[in-house]
């Protein structure tokens, strides 16, 4: 299924003339500060957002999975569904395939059905947390920690074939997420099983082709309760200086202990060069896996904040991978991921208009009051004028949950592929 941008255009009409007017008066408020509105737009417009094919179908929990009808039953309705969320926003530009869940026999086929739907394919994304069937070595006590070589080899060879699967397909860097943990007390030695992890990720990352990025993910606990063998971007940053310049941290909202200050370990990754993706979620208590700036708006735009500063001022530092990683239980994931999406370029939008030089000026006078000040009155602005005007100049929908549903594209996904379909790997 695909949406043509007529469809798009002609329910666009409908609110056209109140976006006019907010986006007329918005313009002229930002103009009268001194700010390039066409600038900002400009940046808006160029900012895309990966969305993980297994983002697809209905999320579970550990009680349980209630599925979504119409769910994409193969890896290529999933790049359709990606497709329509990318037709509706103009901010979801690619796709983070998931291996082996979403393994393809022809990636030629597949990539070409990418680029008529104008999606790339961002990282590729290894799974060494749970067997698969038919495998001969289990990763029960650990992929690339383990203490069985066995083990150990099969993890490594495995990312490799994700690599060379990914060539196939364009894309240009490898996610390692490691469930690896223990616990009990006494269950690993914990320098062992980090100098396994260390040697098996170098190991890795020398087959990388040259123009590749290995990032690495960190993660405090869960599935295991006692120890994580990368437990925080402290570990995943050694590790990523032990592998090389082509290694980065890569940062997931969800994995940090309550009240964690982020923003200061996105500020410390990008001053030394070193973070290199970003995967967007919200929580209330741990990896929650929520819809995106629905529990913490405003840490998201401090997070931003820095991020801005960063891109600004660190060119040591790569543009960052950008991907939203969150869990479906009780919407629809369509819906969920274009409010998302919607939460996390509104951020973005917000720390553009941040006056840096203002703020700069007031923390070099200590004057703790006016930098609240400076901060809260970009937070504060209304920017989903400058969000759909981006969105509507490029094809887009100006309300893309709005347009989702009134073309009532999940009735026509239940018909075209029926109610109990499951997407892979759920």
């Amino acid at each position: 299924m695909i949406i043509n941008k007529e469809q798009i255009a002609s329910h666009n009409q409908i609110n056209f003339d109140n976006h006019d007017q907010s986006f007329d008066f918005l313009a002229n408020q930002l103009s009268k500060k001194g700010y390039d509105v066409e600038h900002i737009l400009k940046k808006i417009s160029d900012f895309q957002v990966a969305i993980p094919s297994w983002a697809m179908g209905a999320g579970g929990t550990r009680f349980g999975r209630f599925s979504y009808h119409g769910e994409p039953g193969t890896l290529e309705q999933k790049i359709e569904d990606v497709g329509m969320i990318h037709a509706l926003t103009q901010s979801a530009g690619a796709i983070s395939l998931h291996i082996p869940w979403d393994v393809t026999e022809d990636a030629e086929k597949v990539k070409k059905l990418a680029g008529v739907l104008d999606l790339k394919f961002d990282a590729m994304n290894s799974n060494t947390f749970q067997d698969q069937p038919e495998q001969e070595h289990s990763y029960k006590f650990g992929s690339l920690c383990s203490t069985d070589e066995n083990a150990r080899q099969q993890a490594i060879q495995h990312n490799i074939d994700v690599i060379r699967l990914g060539e196939k397909l364009g894309s240009k860097s490898l996610t390692v997420w490691l469930a690896d943990g223990s616990s009990f007390p006494g269950q690993n030695n914990f320098q062992t099983v980090l100098k396994n992890t260390q040697d098996s990720l170098q190991q890795i990352y020398k087959t990388l082709p040259d123009d590749w990025k290995l990032f690495i993910e960190y993660k405090p606990y869960e599935p295991y309760f006692y120890s994580t063998v990368i437990q925080d971007w402290g570990t995943s940053f050694m590790l990523a200086n032990e592998c090389g310049p082509k290694a980065y941290t890569l940062v997931d909202l969800g994995h940090h202990l309550p009240n964690t200050n982020i923003e200061q370990i996105v500020a410390t990754l990008m001053m030394k060069g070193k973070l290199g993706g970003f995967h967007f979620n919200d929580s209330k208590y741990g990896d929650d896996d929520l819809t995106v700036g629905s529990i913490k708006p405003y840490s998201l735009f401090l997070i931003f904040n820095e991020l801005v500063y960063g891109m600004e001022n660190n060119p040591q530092n790569p543009y960052p991978a950008w991907m939203i990683d969150a869990s479906h239980n009780l919407k629809d994931p369509l819906e969920d991921l274009m409010q998302s999406l919607e939460a996390i370029r509104s951020s973005y939008a917000k720390a553009l208009l941040v006056d840096q030089k203002s703020l700069r000026e007031a923390q070099r006078n200590h004057d703790v009051s006016q930098c609240q000040e400076i901060l809260q009155d970009a937070y504060h602005t209304d920017v989903r004028p400058l969000l759909e005007r981006a969105r509507i100049s490029n094809g887009g929908a100006l309300n893309p949950l709005d347009t989702y549903r009134y073309l009532n594209i999940r009735k026509q996904l239940i018909d075209e592929r029926g109610k109990h379909t499951m997407a892979t790997g759920l």
